[in-house]
């Protein structure tokens, strides 16, 4: 899933939800620093603050040197959210929620690390949790699809499609690229059963296409028919798929296709 990093344009893999480490002023080195922080030397390293060289470590995905500098930083809540972030990508779901329950004992109204906190009991299937959580952090930032399309997840894990469709919608309407990435939700497989991902893919579908975007919306369709989807005369009569349905591509996914 995508990961937004403080002081860094950009995403990155993760195992489980979208993380969304704190953005407040303090947790962004200049954007001119960054872009040469690979080049960056060991005496210009140490000129900067511990929590400037943990947001470069944490850039580069040097994950341990990034907790390292940043336990000798000030323990903001920024700073306990992004050592948490660290242990987050490096599977260490335990230290992670530590140091987001850390982050909100600070600032108890803090909707990433209440995101990050969710994608821990995500991460060890404790959907109601999970979801709670989101719920939370959605209210604080509703304006985040980030957040949107995490409760939209943890909605279909525990087999609540109508709310995770509405999740998901609302997810799509705030930003229609959330779910661009063909392997944005793949990691997703690791904890939901084949069933709910099938229910899941074929929201994304509906979604796509209701938008006009025609190789998303087949995608999708495919992946959800891949995961045993099999309700033909749902997809036949479903009034988004109507211009879906015109195309040859359609025709080639539903050739063969042995459906009920």
């Amino acid at each position: 899933m995508k990961l937004w990093r403080p002081a860094v344009t950009g995403t990155l893999s993760l195992a489980a939800l979208l993380l969304i480490p704190g953005s407040g002023g303090k947790c962004r080195a200049e954007s001119s620093l960054l872009q040469s922080s690979n080049s960056l030397s060991t005496p210009a390293m140490t000129r900067l603050s511990a929590e400037e060289r943990g947001d470069i470590y944490l850039a580069r995905g040097e994950y341990v040197q990034a907790i390292e500098a940043y336990r000798d930083a000030p323990r903001s809540a920024e700073v306990w959210d992004k050592m948490g972030v660290a242990w987050h990508h490096m599977n260490a779901i335990g230290e992670a929620r530590h140091d987001y329950q850390r982050a909100l004992l600070i600032r108890p109204n803090y909707p990433e690390a209440l995101n990050n906190l969710g994608a821990t009991y995500f991460a060890n299937r404790d959907y109601k949790k999970a979801i709670r959580l989101y719920r939370d952090a959605l209210r604080l930032m509703p304006k985040s699809a980030v957040i949107a399309a995490n409760l939209g997840t943890a909605y279909f894990a525990r087999g609540k499609f109508r709310q995770g469709f509405e999740a998901y919608h609302r997810a799509f309407e705030l930003d229609p690229t959330v779910f661009d990435e063909p392997d944005s939700l793949a990691n997703v497989a690791a904890n939901t059963s084949l069933s709910y991902r099938a229910h899941e893919d074929y929201c994304l579908a509906e979604l796509f296409a209701e938008a006009g975007m025609q190789k998303q919306a087949i995608e999708y369709l495919t992946r959800a028919l891949n995961e045993g989807f099999d309700n033909k005369q749902q997809i036949m009569q479903d009034s988004v798929f109507v211009q879906l349905r015109k195309t040859q591509e359609f025709a080639q996914l539903m050739a063969g296709q042995k459906l009920h």
